[in-house]
């Protein structure tokens, strides 16, 4: 070989080389992690893979999203603590989880404030949004959209509930969340806290009688395996929203966030569907695996929230319930 050639070809070995590094970093997907805390065949779930899968397909493999559920991660505190450090770059926190960095967010959690889920809907994705993610953003949280979780229910072991008297006494599990327990201690139960990945094992080892959750983790969970009783009480709407790290979304371009944006409404919208869709078959599940299913008239639960009220007030703070209460009263008039 000549010694041009053997420069021409060297300096074209050369070349490679040293863009293939370049080459490599511009191919290779920013990769995210999506932690929740519910079960693979939960909708959440599902909502959470068609996300990933159109954000894929609509950035061209740019971004890839790898979903860790079930709490593989950590409870949903120790998720919402990393979406804010960015160990995690995003996830489905409640109210109830979000509350702990920025208050305002515990007034949604009122005890019987909804009616149904038009009214919720109504309010959590219009007033309330627009409030609270610029609060959100300040403690480090993009609030993308409003997924689903639903209205919260009461199980046990003892007896059925029918009526506020029939919860005093109980001892119910309740997440982490002061609205939740201030709602049943107010009709007389006695709130334990416990781990939900723990709750299972307490339920069937008799830690505690029973504990309250939405029909669909209810059912998911095999609950029924553990419990007789359901109380279709609806006491505290709340939801999983949709959050990303601040630190994350300023990796993405104006044009990602505008896809994140979009797919996180449109599989919100498909979480939503699915949980309405199976609720009234899933109630029937339960009862033909042998729960017993009472619909007690809620009024009297509702006449005894105002000690429940005043807490709530006390710890998200009373100007922040009142604004939430006066929401909820302008979307009906309007």
């Amino acid at each position: 070989m000549q010694r041009r050639d053997f420069l021409k070809t060297g300096l074209g070995v050369a070349g490679t080389s040293l863009a293939a590094p370049y080459i490599a970093r511009a191919d290779a997907p920013l990769t995210l992690r999506f932690a929740h805390y519910a079960q693979e065949d939960h909708p959440a779930n599902i909502a959470a893979k068609e996300f990933a899968s159109k954000v894929a397909a609509r950035t061209n493999g740019a971004i890839k999203i790898n979903i860790f559920p079930n709490n593989v991660l950590g409870g949903p505190p120790e998720q919402a603590q990393g979406i804010k450090l960015g160990t995690i770059d995003m996830g489905l926190p409640t109210q109830g989880q979000l509350d702990k960095f920025e208050p305002a967010f515990g007034a949604c959690e009122l005890p019987f404030i909804f009616n149904n889920s038009a009214e919720v809907f109504k309010v959590m994705d219009g007033p309330a949004m627009e409030w609270l993610a610029p609060l959100a953003e300040k403690q480090g949280f993009i609030l993308l959209h409003n997924w689903e979780y639903g209205f919260r229910h009461v199980t046990n072991s003892v007896r059925p509930i029918n009526s506020p008297d029939d919860v005093k006494g109980l001892k119910l599990r309740t997440p982490p969340e002061l609205q939740i327990q201030a709602s049943l201690e107010a009709v007389g139960a006695l709130v334990q806290t416990i781990a939900f990945s723990e709750l299972y094992l307490a339920l069937s080892q008799k830690g505690v009688d029973g504990e309250e959750n939405p029909i669909a983790v209810i059912y998911f969970n095999k609950y029924y395996e553990v419990q007789k009783h359901l109380a279709l009480t609806h006491h505290i709407y709340n939801n999983m929203i949709h959050t990303i790290g601040v630190n994350t979304w300023k990796k993405l371009t104006p044009a990602q966030q505008v896809i994140f944006r979009e797919e996180s409404a449109a599989a919100g919208n498909l979480m939503r569907r699915l949980i309405a869709d199976a609720e009234v078959d899933q109630i029937k599940k339960l009862e033909a695996a042998g729960m017993l299913v009472t619909r007690p008239d809620l009024a009297p639960f509702r006449a005894r929230m105002e000690p429940a009220y005043q807490r709530i007030a006390a710890y998200a703070g009373e100007a922040n319930v009142k604004k939430f209460r006066d929401m909820v009263e302008a979307s009906r008039r309007a």
